[in-house]
């Protein structure tokens, strides 16, 4: 595995290929059952606001070393509209496609850190944090 592997997000099947990938390197990791769970669905999740919301973006992955510790960063980055309020969106239940408005929120909660970072008109990057126990 590469420091960084990246999937471009264009068609539906990308989700699928990028949930897949970071499920594998998250069991490369020694992550358990349970938290590779929860980092395939932070990923659907972030590939599937990427497919909705733009017309391409990446989801990329990398192995990251902090204080004895390891982590998997999975940094979603596109060139779409962006994100008018932020603050909005990261409510739970708010969903602009008629979904069940978990997004942003759940994948807030799914991982152990979570920033984004968006200008209307330039795109949207979102950084996810998820550290081995």
């Amino acid at each position: 595995m590469t420091p960084q592997s990246c999937v471009t997000i264009q068609k539906e099947w990308d989700i699928v290929g990028a949930r897949q990938l970071g499920r594998d390197i998250a069991k490369k990791m020694g992550f358990g059952t349970v938290d590779q769970a929860r980092i395939a669905t932070a990923i659907s999740e972030l590939a599937r606001n990427i497919y909705l919301y733009t017309e391409n973006g990446q989801i990329c992955f990398e192995v990251v070393e902090n204080m004895n510790r390891k982590g998997l960063v999975i940094l979603s980055t596109d060139n779409g509209p962006g994100i008018d309020d932020i603050g909005r969106v990261m409510e739970d239940g708010y969903s602009t496609s008629g979904g069940l408005g978990a997004g942003l929120p759940g994948v807030k909660r799914l991982m152990d850190e979570f920033d984004v970072q968006s200008e209307v008109g330039v795109g949207t990057k979102i950084k996810a944090i998820k550290w081995a126990r």
